[in-house]
């Protein structure tokens, strides 16, 4: 595993088309942001597990793959767009 410190506001590059920018830090908990391109699948760890466990890894192919839209399951993240912080 590769360990980097980041502060506020800075970010780390992953393969040229993924950005994660440390947005927020309050105590102990830590909000980033990511840039990423629709097709690459974003879950924290413990929803990835979820839909594993549930047998859902076919719902993360990209579209074009997918042979039936699915409604997604309520506990899988959502973008947050134009989130105003106060």
């Amino acid at each position: 595993m590769l360990v980097l410190s980041r502060k506020k506001n800075e970010s780390i590059v992953i393969d040229e088309n993924i950005i994660i920018t440390v947005v927020e830090i309050r105590g102990d908990k830590v909000r980033l942001g990511i840039q990423a391109p629709r097709e690459v699948p974003i879950h924290r760890q413990e929803i990835f597990e979820s839909l594993i466990k549930r047998g859902h890894l076919e719902e993360m192919a990209p579209p074009q793959e997918k042979t039936e839209q699915k409604t997604p399951d309520s506990d899988v993240d959502a973008p947050i767009e134009n989130e105003s912080t106060t």
